[in-house]
Order: structure tokens, then C-alpha cells, then sequence
């Protein structure tokens, strides 16, 4: 713990003398210990390696099985479809990976390219990567860190390191101090400088005490390499549907075979009748499918503005019941913002235009079209006055500075020398109580008064007030002379003008997303390295907790055990002056509870929790690349209210996904129920291998697809998100696949039947003509085939009826109808056709008999429906 041992003993411990630096032989002889300073990552795999990881999947392997069942009954086209499906699906998936592992990379290239370092008693610039633990390293404004330091010298040093700690305000840095506590946090320890941080005031010199691995940054590489890879909900859920897909083919083909043994049936046929039930059990279709629904939700959500990098991660996001988010630049504008003001001046009075002047011209900083250069705080002041049509380059012409005394941490204050018509002034910016303890006047109702103990107290108690609110207060005083002062005089006899309040205020419009969260049931969390009354402050702006009980620092996180944090989680609601460890913390104890967790973040401290969250989510605009590289949705607007937008889109894809599995079940089921029942009951089969594939191919593609982009229910985001644990079946789906399976297995049953008695034969009837079962097949596949894609208009909703949800809303859908039956018609008109599948063209009166038994599943679903309405009315009454 570098920070807790004094500059003596740092130096001792490290063999350097700070004078000369290390020797050119030593720090060879170092580099070679330590190895270069460089962030270090897995070993990438090949691309062959991630391709045959994407295969590693048992509905992958059912595919397979399918694709030889295809390819034994001659139905070689078939066969390369299920192929060329397998392909496609792991092709996508080794894209999206290489795309996703790009944080460790990031890392590497955040390092600086080159360093000023003192060796053999000069200072030279040198690769950022030839450091070695013991260099002398000097630092000046405007110069990245190259790896932690510990300070040994230090003048008005300031140092931004919103990346690691999440804090907007650069901080300030003294070579003299020595803390205690071995587990002060990173943004406290003001006598170290860590690695990819940037010096934005001052000056100062530091020895090298970690390179590379052995960094903060280092650290954080460590915890984005050591997070194992976890499969999201639907990942889960579809691998559990590929294995059960799986043991109901084998499970049937074992039943039909024993069934058929028993009945004396033809060998042959009955294997023929195995394969077709096999095929009938798995939908082809289903990985592709789910991954096109899934890559058309992607293409959505892209329009507003969230990029997704990993397909799942679309289904994960509505799920999501906590969102974790980094408070500054996600929460907060990222940009300090005065907004107070206070003299010593009745209420209602405007802002005072001295005071601000005097806050213009004592700043280095610029601002300009919007944009600023400098200190934060001194962007802040002089972008302040710009509102109140002060302009800086202006006023800097009017009144030219002629001398200054600089910033000091200890004085906490600033002073410059300007020119003015009548002689010279000093404006003076600072802390409040050094202010008051160098000034002897006050200016009330523009007049200059003696500065009273009374006026004091009343400057004090307002300065308190607005510390209450988690403001930065900063003061301003002047004083007239008629001659050019010395820097060693300014800062004597000041008058008070008065003081401002800034903060980095809340984005305007995430109040109302966090409102909308919390009707969908999400909880918000507000997770940040910044101080504990800032960031609760901010929190009951943005209504994400009411008090400081809800809040709890990263050094109360230490001093709990894992039990006892997980105990108090659920009633935290703000985590102030965390380290990327408490954060990866916070999110596992969520998980650990069974949510479903969201991180939000922009910054390198930001990357190892948004991996381990369910879902990472990073900004796009002011996010690093290491928080893009490990997060699993980036947005391109930095706007917290995309994610709830994303949120939503999330919960329809989910719940399009389940209208699709459940419909390509159901109608799957339709084809077991009657192949199984002629086979139970010593029927004629009523649909041969070929066309049971055919019907596959016309309803397990274009409809599932249309299911799958189905606009959604506007009443989405008013219900409580899912639970993790519910199964894909939940709500009545798994009955309403078999009713509806059932159902339209047996109207095929029963249209095979009708074909048959047209031609004078029974099912049970033997020596039936082949003309009679040609017939009996074609209104038996008209059937099944119409049956389903009817079907797939009510599988829409499991409550609302067609006509409340909007025949035409899914344009999509209605096109796959028409298509899938011109399609059913074309396979039994066309002669080559025809033959090929041993189908016939049916009589007009058939034709619209099909398509009434075909409606009958639509029907009775609506029917179901409206019942289901009315006993939950009657239950809400």
C-alpha cells in the first residue's frame, strides 16, 4: 500500500535516488524483471475455435439429426437448407464474438505513447512502455500518467481521474501526505497518480511503483479476463428446448417402432413413419428464426439509438429489474454548472454583475461555442458569465491582467492583477472561509460596508446551506489599488462580492425515464466514485432515493461481510465512493438474489461490472473504449431515457419470441398428434415424410418471422418484469400449444377422413386405391397446413382478440398468410409439383371445406379468449 509509507521509505524500498534516476543498466536489467509496460490479455482464440464453440449446442445437434433424417428420405434440398441454417447461425455467432472480446485491446491502447523520465541525472522522453518500477517520471499539464506513482513532489497539482473513480472535479494532489488507512479509496489518495489519468494543473514529479498488470488499470484487466462467460435467460431457455426437442424425436421413434412391431406392421414403412414423426417433432427452423427475430430487434433499437453487440442481450434487457447506473455523464450532464448564486443583498436581486466579472477574468479556462478548455470549475464560472452576456475575450481586452498568484491547495485560492480605468484591481476566487479571513469589507446594496461578525455568520450559514445540497461553493472578493502590487500583497484587505453554488446537475430529461422504470416495476440505482451528499443529493433530484439512510459509501462495503451486504442491499438505493471492486460487488450481490441486473457506465472503472452484469450498458458519446468494448449495448446518444426505450423494446422481443416457439410448437405438435394417432389406432397414415417437411418449410419460416417482428402491446412497460426463473411456458402457453396442437392435428385426422369417405373407403378399410389416399392425403396436407398458418393470427395475444389488436397492424404476417397458402396451392396445381409431394387438386367443394375446418383452431382460440377476459373482469369485480 504505496500510499500509507512515507516519500523516504517509498524510495528506499524502490533503490532510486530522485536526483539522478535510474542508471540505463538498471532499468534494462528492471524491464527484463518486470517485462514491458503494457496491459496484458487472454490469448485470443483462432476464429476456427470460436466457430466450433458455436456448434457445441443441442438443438445445434438436433439439427444435424434432422438433416440426416432429411437426407435418408431423399430429400437432399431439404437437407442443405438445415445445413446452410447450422452455418449461418455459427457464422453470426463468431462475428458477434470477435466484435464483443475488444476491451482488453482497448485497455492495451490507453496507455501513453511516450513519458518524460529522469535516468543517469536528464530527463528524457522515452516509450511509455520501456517504464520500469523506480523511474523518475515528471508531470506537467496537459501529460497522461504512464503507470501509478507515488508523489514526490507536487506544486498546485491537479489530476482528472473521472475515468477510475467516476468523479467530475479534478483532484488534488500533495506529495507530503501519508494516509493511514490501507483501503482509503483510489479517489483519496492524494500523494499517488495512477496510470492513463491526465494531469490537468500544476506540476510534479512521482517514482514509478506498478507497471503494467500491477496497475489500478492493471487490476481492472485482470477482473475483465478473470469474468467468465454466462449465458443470458434465453440463451438458457432454448438450450433446455433444444435438449427436450431432442428426447421427444428419440422417445418417438422408440414408441412408434415398438407400437408398430406389435401391430406386424411393414418394417420400412414403419421406419419411413419414425423419420416423419422426428422431423415433426424438431422445428427446423427455430435457431434461425430466433436469431433473425432477434437481429430485426437489433436493427430497431438501432434507430433509437442503442447499438447492440451481442444479439441475446436484446432478450436480457427486458428482463432487467435493476438498473445500476454511473452517476456522472450518464445521470448527470458531465459538465459543473452554477446554479446558485448568493450576496449579501435582499432576495429576488439578479445576479451581481461584478461578482461575476471578478469570476471571469480570475479563470484560466475558455469557453466558446459551447465548448470549454481548463479546469472544470473555471469552465463552469466563465461559461456562467457568458449567460449573462459576459464574454471572456471581450472583457479580458477591457481589463488586461498584469500579474497573478496562482491556485495552492493549501490556500484554496487564486488572485490576478488587472488594469482597470482609474488604476489596477485584484480579483479574488476561493474557498468561502479563506475569503472571510482576509477580507475586511462587504458590498450589500451596492455599497461597501466594514465586513461584521453578523455578516459573516450570515455568509457562513448560506455557504453551509448550499454545501447541504451537495453544491461546490466557491466565493469572490476584490480590492482597488492605484499601483502594480506584488503576488505577496493581493490576497490582503479583499472586499467580499459574494459566492456561487455549482454541481454537476442531472440530465433534464432522465427524471422522467426513472418514473417510467419504476411503473415497469425496475428499480434505479445510482453507483458512483463520487462524494456521499453529492451524489444523494443528485439522487433525490432524479426521485432514485428520498434519504441519505438509502446511501452507503465503498469503506462501509469493506467492513461487511457478504451475508450481512447481501442483507442490506435491497434498501440501498445510492453506493457513494466505490472502487471498480465494490462494483463488481453491488452487481453480484443483485444477481445473488435473482435479479436481473443492468450497469450503465461510460468509464474504464465502469468495465468490469458492466461485464458482469446480465446486461452492460455503455455510453457511446463520452464512454471509453474499454467500457464499449466490455459492454453488451452501447448508446449512441448518452441519453439515460434510451434505455428505458431499449427496456421495452426488449420486453416485446421477448414476448415475440415466445408467440413464435409457442406457435412453431403448436403447430408441430399438430403434426405428431396425427401421425401418432393413425399409428395408435391402425390408421392409414395421413401425411407422408416429404410432406410434413414441405409444411415445415412453408410455416416455420415467413409467418414465425412475422410473429417475431409483431409490433408489441402498448401496455408493456405497466407490468413487473419477468421473472428469471418463469419458464418460456408460463401464462397458460405450454396448454394453449397443446390445445391448439391438438386441435389441429385433428382436423387433419378428420380431413383425411372426409377424403377417403368421399372415395367409399373408412380408415379402417383395407386395399385402399391410390387414387382414394393420393385424395385423402392432399385435404389431410391443405389441412394441416392452412390450419397453422390461420393459427398464427391468434398466437398474436393470449388475451386480446385479433380485432382489438388490429387484423392489418402486422402487415408482415398477413403477406405470410397469403403467401404461405398461394405456396399450398402451387404445391398441389403444378404437375412436377404435385407428383413430387403425391398430392392431387381437390373440387371446389373441398376447397372451401379445408378452409373451414382450417379456421376452426382461430376460432376456438378467440373464443378462449373472450372467456378468459370474462372470468378475470368478473375476478377484478
Amino acid at each position: 500500500m504505496w500510499h500509507t509509507k512515507t516519500r523516504e521509505a517509498v524510495l528506499q524500498e524502490l533503490q532510486v535516488d530522485p536526483a539522478a534516476g535510474l542508471s540505463s543498466g538498471e532499468a534494462g536489467k528492471r524491464l527484463s524483471q518486470y517485462g514491458p509496460n503494457q496491459i496484458k490479455g487472454k490469448p485470443k482464440p483462432s476464429v476456427w475455435s470460436l466457430f466450433f464453440a458455436q456448434l457445441k449446442d443441442m438443438l445445434i445437434y438436433v439439427l444435424f439429426g434432422a438433416a440426416v433424417v432429411t437426407l435418408i428420405v431423399g430429400e437432399y434440398m431439404d437437407a442443405v437448407i438445415i445445413l446452410a441454417v447450422v452455418l449461418l447461425n455459427a457464422i453470426i455467432g463468431v462475428i458477434q464474438e470477435q466484435k464483443a472480446e475488444k476491451a482488453i485491446e482497448a485497455l492495451q491502447q490507453m496507455t501513453t505513447p511516450k513519458s518524460l523520465v529522469r535516468r543517469g541525472g536528464d530527463v528524457k522522453e522515452i516509450d511509455s512502455g520501456e517504464i520500469v518500477p523506480g523511474d523518475i517520471v515528471i508531470l506537467d499539464a496537459g501529460r497522461f500518467i504512464p503507470a501509478d506513482l507515488r508523489l514526490l513532489e507536487s506544486a498546485n497539482l491537479q489530476i482528472e481521474e473521472s475515468a477510475l473513480t467516476g468523479e467530475s472535479v479534478p483532484s488534488d494532489k500533495s506529495a507530503e501526505d501519508v494516509h493511514e488507512e490501507a483501503k482509503t479509496p483510489i479517489g483519496d489518495q492524494s500523494n499517488m497518480a495512477f496510470m492513463s489519468t491526465l494531469v490537468t494543473y500544476g506540476r510534479g514529479e512521482g517514482v514509478v511503483v506498478g507497471t503494467a498488470m500491477n496497475t489500478e488499470m492493471g487490476k481492472i484487466a485482470k477482473i475483465l479476463d478473470e469474468d467468465p462467460h454466462e449465458l443470458t435467460p434465453l440463451q438458457k431457455k432454448l438450450e433446455e428446448l433444444g435438449k427436450m426437442l431432442g428426447y421427444i424425436a428419440i422417445g418417438i421413434c422408440v414408441v412408434i417402432f415398438v407400437i408398430g412391431l406389435i401391430q406386424g406392421r411393414d418394417l420400412f414403412e414403419l421406419f419411413l413413419t419414425a423419420i416423419s414423426l422426428a422431423v415433426a417433432a424438431i422445428p427446423e427452423g427455430l435457431p434461425a428464426i430466433v436469431a433473425i427475430v432477434l437481429a430485426l430487434g437489433v436493427t430497431r433499437m438501432s434507430r433509437v439509438n442503442a447499438i447492440v453487440k451481442k444479439l441475446p442481450a436484446v432478450e436480457t434487457l427486458g428482463s432487467v429489474n435493476i438498473i445500476c447506473s454511473d452517476k456522472t455523464g450518464t445521470l448527470t450532464q458531465n459538465k459543473m454548472t452554477v446554479v446558485q448564486h448568493f450576496t449579501a443583498q435582499p432576495l429576488g436581486d439578479e445576479a451581481p454583475m461584478e461578482m461575476i466579472k471578478t469570476f471571469v477574468l480570475c479563470s484560466d479556462a475558455t469557453y466558446e461555442n459551447g465548448q470549454g478548455t481548463g479546469d472544470p470549475t473555471e469552465i463552469a464560472l466563465v461559461a456562467y458569465g457568458e449567460q449573462h452576456d459576459i464574454l471572456k475575450k471581450s472583457l479580458e481586452a477591457e481589463y488586461k491582467r498584469i500579474s497573478e498568484k496562482p491556485f495552492d491547495s493549501d490556500r484554496k485560492l487564486m488572485s490576478t492583477l488587472n488594469q482597470t480605468r482609474e488604476g489596477y484591481r485584484v480579483h479574488t476566487k476561493g474557498a468561502i472561509d479563506q475569503l472571510l479571513r482576509i477580507s475586511n469589507s462587504a458590498v450589500v446594496n451596492g455599497e461597501v460596508v466594514p465586513l461584521t461578525e453578523e455578516l459573516k455568520q450570515r455568509y457562513l450559514e448560506a455557504a453551509e446551506a448550499m454545501s447541504d445540497d451537495a453544491l461546490r461553493v466557491l466565493g469572490a472578493a476584490y480590492k482597488d489599488t492605484d499601483r502594480i502590487l506584488p503576488p505577496e500583497e493581493m490576497e490582503q484587505d479583499l472586499t467580499i462580492l459574494g459566492f456561487v453554488g455549482m454541481i454537476d446537475p442531472p440530465r433534464i430529461e432522465v427524471k422522467d425515464s426513472i418514473r417510467e422504470a419504476k411503473r415497469a416495476g425496475i428499480t434505479p440505482v445510482m453507483i458512483t466514485g463520487d462524494h456521499r451528499n453529492t451524489a444523494v443529493a443528485i439522487a433525490k433530484e432524479l426521485e432514485i432515493a428520498s434519504s441519505l439512510e438509502q446511501s452507503m459509501t465503498g469503506a462501509e462495503i469493506d467492513e461487511l461481510s457478504d451475508e450481512a451486504f447481501a442483507g442490506k442491499i435491497n434498501n440501498i438505493r445510492v453506493f457513494a465512493r466505490v472502487s471498480p471492486e465494490h462494483k463488481v460487488k453491488i452487481v453480484k450481490a443483485f444477481k445473488a438474489k435473482g435479479n436481473i441486473v443492468s450497469m450503465t457506465g461510460d468509464g474504464v472503472n465502469d468495465a468490469p461490472s458492466l461485464k458482469t452484469a446480465d446486461i452492460g450498458v455503455a455510453m457511446g458519446i463520452t464512454g471509453t473504449d474499454v467500457s464499449k468494448g466490455a459492454s453488451d449495448m452501447i448508446l449512441t446518444d448518452d441519453n439515460f431515457t434510451t434505455i428505458v426505450q431499449a427496456i421495452r423494446e426488449g420486453r416485446n422481443i421477448y414476448s415475440n419470441i415466445r408467440k413464435t416457439v409457442t406457435f412453431l410448437l403448436a403447430c408441430n405438435f399438430g403434426e405428431i398428434v396425427a401421425i401418432l394417432a393413425s399409428i395408435l389406432f391402425f390408421w392409414p397414415l395421413p401425411l407422408l415424410a416429404t410432406q410434413i417437411l414441405w409444411i415445415n418449410l412453408v410455416t416455420d419460416t415467413l409467418p414465425a418471422i412475422a410473429l417475431g417482428v409483431d409490433p408489441g402491446e402498448k401496455d408493456v412497460m405497466k407490468r413487473k418484469p419477468r421473472d428469471p426463473k418463469e419458464s418460456f411456458f408460463a401464462g397458460g402457453a405450454a396448454m394453449q400449444a397443446v390445445l391448439g396442437g391438438l386441435l389441429i392435428g385433428a382436423l387433419t385426422l378428420v380431413a383425411f377422413y372426409v377424403g377417403l369417405r368421399e372415395h367409399g373407403y373408412g380408415l379402417r378399410s383395407a386395399d385402399i386405391s391410390e387414387d382414394a389416399m393420393t385424395y385423402a392425403r392432399t385435404m389431410a396436407f391443405v389441412v394441416l397446413a392452412a390450419s397453422q398458418l390461420f393459427y398464427s393470427f391468434s398466437k398474436r395475444s393470449s388475451t386480446k382478440s385479433i380485432f382489438t389488436v388490429g387484423l392489418f397492424t402486422n402487415l408482415l404476417l398477413v403477406g405470410a398468410v397469403i403467401a404461405g397458402l398461394l405456396l399450398q396451392y402451387l404445391s398441389i396445381s403444378i404437375p412436377f409439383l404435385a407428383a413430387a409431394f403425391k398430392v392431387q387438386n381437390l373440387s371446389l367443394a373441398d376447397w372451401g371445406l379445408v378452409i373451414l375446418l382450417a379456421l376452426i383452431p382461430l376460432l376456438l382460440n378467440e373464443i378462449v379468449k373472450i372467456m378468459m377476459r370474462a372470468g378475470r373482469a368478473k375476478e377484478a369485480a
